[in-house]
Formats: structure tokens, C-alpha cells, sequence
């Protein structure tokens, strides 16, 4: 008797665990809040874009003009760098030797020159001395015809000297020139962003990655790209904010600078697991003034362009107040204003 009670308690136990069990397990548990606040969208309607920060005029990749042994490199990160200041040195040693030949042969060219032109005096004067006996028999017409055509020669073969000499400078002057130009110089006034380079490392024309990268960090820009499906619906000259990532709370007003006219396929990536790889994209250019906390060239950021209310409701009726259609749940986030 006491077995049997026993047994039906244990029974009714399992069983009030058992719907215990299951009643936690349908308990949705709810999600914890995130790291960071999302950026908020401060326009009504909008396009959403992801954006890269950029120097003024983009970037300069700095590349060997020959391929070539690196000898010496000048600059380091940061470097701030003026137009024309050398960046890296290319092995010049065979050139120098050539140009050292060059220079050398000069002054035989000078003085094959000089040996001409006194070689021409010379005969001139023989020549105004055999013209100016008046005695036809004292000298022959055939001896002032052939002092005439010695003279002749000689003022070629002074023109051909004055020739060589000019060769042998303009040779001189292309080998300089081509030294020159294994000294890689900056086109313009940048700060260092990226140095890939080290002195004993064999540069390549064609290398895949820049040997240095240089920009104009003290003004710096935007470039943000827009599904090409939402290109229509930007307009020139939209204001526009950004935020960098993990820093939503402050926002980076942007001034519109310009529309790239080209579309162009889409390489940087944000991460999102919806996002098209295979998509293209319109890029917009604008330009911010620096704001109180740092920002870095290359920091991605989430654009927020501003759309023309009256625009949208022209030009679909459907579209509800936030930009997009109620169906349209397949298109991509950048129209939707929500972050990128």
C-alpha cells in the first residue's frame, strides 16, 4: 500500500515537472539590449547609404615609375610631406655610371670644337691669301678653287662638331632625367597615410598593393554609396549627416559636394549579412568640417540623405511616410532610413 501512494506521488511529480519544463521553455527570454544605440534618422524621409571617410581629392597610391631595388625610403606614417619632397629611393648605380660617362665625354666634344674652328681660321686665311694675289701666274685658278672647297669642308665639319657636342649633352641630359626620376617624389602637399615599402625590397610597376599612400588630411570628405536601384532617388545638393560606427550619439553634418556620374560596382562591404555583393553603386561626394572628437581616414560610417517630402508623394502615392512601399519588403535597407 505505502509503495503504491509512494510511486503515485513520484508519478505526479514527473508529470508537474514535466509541464514546468515545458511552460519555461516556451517563455520567450528577451534579447538583451545593444552595445551601442542605433544613429537615429533625423529626416523624415530618407536614403541610407554606407560611407567611407576619405582625404580631400581621394587618396594618391604611390607607385614605382620602373621596377627597381629599394635603396632608401624617406618618410614614415604621418609624415606631413610637400609637393616635390622625395618619398623613396630607387637603386640608381647603373645611371649614375652612365651619367658619369656622359659628363665625361664633354669636354672632348668642346674641344673637337675648338681644334674645328681653328682649322677654319686657318684656311680662310689662305684662302683671302691666294684671293688676293692679282698675278693669275703667280697662283693657279685650280689652287683658290681647292682652298675654297677646304674651307667649305672645314665649316662642316664644324657644324658636325657643334652637332656631336649637342648630342653628347642631350645624351647627358636623359640619363640625368632618368636618374631624377628614380627619386619618387610627393605631387602634392599630403600627409603620409601608409607606408608598404622597406629599404632592400624589390618595388614592381604593377604591384598590387601602393608602396605608399598619401592624402590631404587636413580636409577631409564622404563618399557614400547608394544601391544603384536607389540612385533615382537622390537628389543634388540633399544635406545629409553621418555617424561613425560605434559612435551614434554624435552627429557629422555634411555639406553636398558632388554626384560621381558613373556607377560604379560596389566594393566596400559592411558586413550586413543581407548585403548583395553583386550590386553597383551610385557614389555621392560630400565634404564636413572636422569635429570635436577624432576621425580617421578610412572609418566607415552610416549616411543619412534627406529626400524632398513633396518629391515622394509625386512620385508614388502608394509609398508610406518613412520611403517605401508597404509590400516592398525585399528591397534593400539604404531606402527604408534605416541604418545601412
Amino acid at each position: 500500500m505505502v509503495l503504491r501512494r509512494l510511486s503515485f506521488w513520484i508519478a505526479l511529480g514527473g508529470i508537474i515537472l514535466t509541464i514546468a519544463t515545458l511552460w519555461g521553455a516556451n517563455k520567450k527570454v528577451a534579447p538583451p539590449p545593444p552595445m551601442e544605440a542605433p544613429p537615429q534618422n533625423p529626416y523624415p524621409v530618407t536614403v541610407a547609404a554606407a560611407g567611407i571617410i576619405e582625404a580631400v581629392n581621394e587618396n594618391v597610391r604611390i607607385a614605382p615609375p620602373v621596377s627597381g631595388l629599394v635603396t632608401k625610403v624617406y618618410v614614415t606614417v604621418a609624415d606631413h610631406v610637400e609637393q616635390g619632397d622625395p618619398l623613396f629611393q630607387l637603386d640608381d648605380r647603373e645611371l649614375r655610371a652612365q651619367l658619369q660617362t656622359k659628363t665625361d665625354s664633354l669636354p672632348s666634344a668642346a674641344a673637337r670644337i675648338a681644334e674645328q674652328q681653328i682649322r677654319l681660321r686657318d684656311v680662310q686665311d689662305q684662302l683671302k691669301r691666294l684671293q688676293s694675289v692679282t698675278d693669275r701666274r703667280a697662283v693657279s685658278e685650280d689652287d683658290v678653287k681647292r682652298k675654297w672647297h677646304e674651307a667649305e669642308g672645314a665649316k662642316r665639319a664644324l657644324i658636325r662638331a657643334r652637332a656631336d657636342f649637342h648630342l653628347a649633352r642631350t645624351e647627358r641630359d636623359e640619363v640625368q632625367a632618368l636618374l631624377n626620376r628614380l627619386t619618387v617624389r610627393a605631387p602634392r602637399v599630403a600627409t603620409i597615410l601608409q607606408v608598404n615599402v622597406r629599404a632592400g625590397e624589390y618595388a614592381t610597376v604593377n604591384a598590387i598593393e601602393p608602396l605608399i599612400i598619401l592624402g590631404d588630411t587636413e580636409t577631409l570628405q564622404v563618399r557614400a554609396d547608394i544601391d544603384e536601384v536607389n540612385a533615382p532617388l537622390v537628389v543634388p545638393g540633399s544635406p545629409a549627416v553621418a555617424y561613425l560606427k560605434g559612435y551614434t550619439d554624435q552627429a557629422i553634418p555634411l555639406t553636398f559636394d558632388r554626384i560621381e556620374p558613373y556607377i560604379v560596382p560596389k566594393r566596400s562591404l559592411t558586413g550586413d549579412n543581407r548585403e548583395r555583393v553583386d550590386t553597383r553603386v551610385l557614389q555621392v561626394i560630400y565634404r564636413f568640417e572636422r569635429p570635436p572628437f577624432p576621425v580617421y581616414v578610412g572609418q566607415q560610417v552610416d549616411v543619412y540623405i534627406e529626400r524632398p517630402v513633396e518629391r515622394v508623394s509625386s512620385q508614388d502615392p502608394n509609398r508610406s511616410k518613412n520611403g517605401t512601399r508597404p509590400s516592398d519588403t525585399s528591397r534593400p535597407l539604404s531606402e527604408t532610413g534605416e541604418t545601412p
